[in-house]
């Protein structure tokens, strides 16, 4: 009887639950921008190296 009074107490509590809120998006800094030109210069590097060691073959 006691675990049926304390499940009872239990399963309302989602219920209580407040609403989901979306994220906001945070602007992109600058730190953030300069990585991802530093990301996307390597990337194009390592193609351009992975394109000259295909063509040797």
């Amino acid at each position: 009887m006691i675990r049926l009074i304390c499940l009872l107490l239990v399963l309302p509590l989602p219920a209580l639950a407040t609403g989901f809120e979306r994220p906001i998006p945070q602007p992109q800094t600058e730190t953030a921008e300069f990585w991802f030109l530093v990301g996307s210069i390597a990337l194009v590097i390592a193609l351009a190296a992975v394109q000259f060691l295909v063509q040797r073959k």
